[in-house]
């Protein structure tokens, strides 16, 4: 743990600030191995560059030697009032990006004389780079991803609904000793696939002809996994072919081109621009970190241009979507090496006809 926090402070010299409010549990538990949900409640870690550091917590929370300096408060304590003993209000402040407005604008009202600026980088950017192992839980959850995919080609029927899909994923994670998905499971048939983040329905059952898209994850040592596969009910339409043909083959460059220093906007407009020469459009972004939590920097898009770094763990995942008829989108979880990619998704991506 000393190890990431020395990186986010080195970070934080980098950007010019001297001390950090890291609010977001799951940045806490990374760099102190510590969980608290902490709801609605006041809970944070201040970060300096001095190398003194405090945790904030309220007697509620269930926590004790932290090693780090703790300040305790109840529900009744003037809580932003207890932030301004630690915090050098005559310097720079460093928030992240959870950090609920309820807390920070009360603090700034307080403090005018304090500059608070966006610090969130400072940490994600050490947790977009994983260390082995971090690698090597999620290899695990992307063994377990695999093998529940495996298993739900072959329970897949006609007659069946998208929640009876869904459920059998979900159970299967469980007995594969995951914790639990990372995501609500998605399952979608023919024309809904279409709909990019569908909730499956209780009554859509499977037809011939159809297609079918599940987008699907699960958590395993608090890790995250990720992938998405189409599959076809009987022999697929010469469109659907096509279409399919088309996200697998950009789905492939995308992968032949990630590697540490390849820009995420410019993988981006290589797959859109194949896209428009063949009349079709890229609606989201090519890809995402995935770690502690599902959706995680960098962020392969438009939006947010950056260089894809060695030990970065990101999805690849283009998709073409056809209202009222079907969509189709093909997604692997890759590690990005100095000369390419690992993907620790391993799952056909070939027709499968179900």
């Amino acid at each position: 743990m000393d190890e990431r926090i020395s990186r986010v402070l080195e970070k934080m010299k980098e950007k010019g600030i001297d001390q950090l409010l890291v609010s977001d549990p799951l940045s806490i538990r990374f760099l102190t191995g510590i969980m608290v949900n902490p709801g609605e409640r006041l809970y944070a870690l201040l970060l300096r560059t001095s190398g003194k550091h405090t945790l904030f917590l309220n007697y509620l929370y269930y926590v004790s030697n932290t090693g780090f300096e703790e300040v305790w408060f109840s529900d009744m304590d003037d809580q932003i009032g207890v932030l301004m003993e630690h915090i050098d209000t005559k310097s720079t402040l460093g928030i992240d990006k959870t950090w609920p407005a309820r807390f920070l604008i009360p603090l700034q009202e307080r403090c005018p004389e304090m500059k608070t600026v966006w610090g969130s980088d400072c940490v994600d950017g050490v947790r977009a780079v994983k260390n082995a192992e971090e690698i090597e839980i999620m290899k695990h959850a992307s063994v377990i991803n695999d093998t529940v995919m495996e298993r739900v080609a072959n329970f897949i029927k006609e007659g069946m609904t998208e929640k009876e899909v869904a459920d059998f994923i979900d159970a299967e994670y469980l007995k594969e000793g995951a914790s639990g998905v990372s995501f609500d499971t998605i399952v979608c048939f023919g024309p809904n696939a279409a709909d990019q983040h569908h909730t499956p329905s209780e009554t859509r059952t499977l037809k011939a002809g159809e297609c079918v898209l599940i987008d699907m994850g699960c958590v395993w040592k608090g890790y995250c996994s990720d992938m998405t596969r189409t599959f076809f009910v009987g022999e697929p339409t010469e469109e659907m072919k096509k279409v399919y043909d088309l996200v697998l083959n950009n789905q492939k460059f995308a992968l032949e081109q990630y590697k540490e220093g390849a820009s995420t906007r410019q993988l981006t407009k290589m797959v859109e621009n194949d896209f428009k020469l063949n009349r079709y459009d890229l609606i989201h972004s090519l890809g995402h970190g995935v770690g502690l939590e599902i959706h995680e920097p960098p962020y392969i898009g438009y939006r947010n241009d950056c260089m894809l770094r060695e030990n970065m763990v990101v999805t690849d995942e283009p998709g073409i979507y056809i209202p009222g008829k079907f969509g189709v989108r093909i997604e692997d979880t890759v590690q990005i090496t100095k000369f390419g990619c690992i993907s620790l998704t391993n799952s056909d991506k070939g027709y499968v006809i179900i």
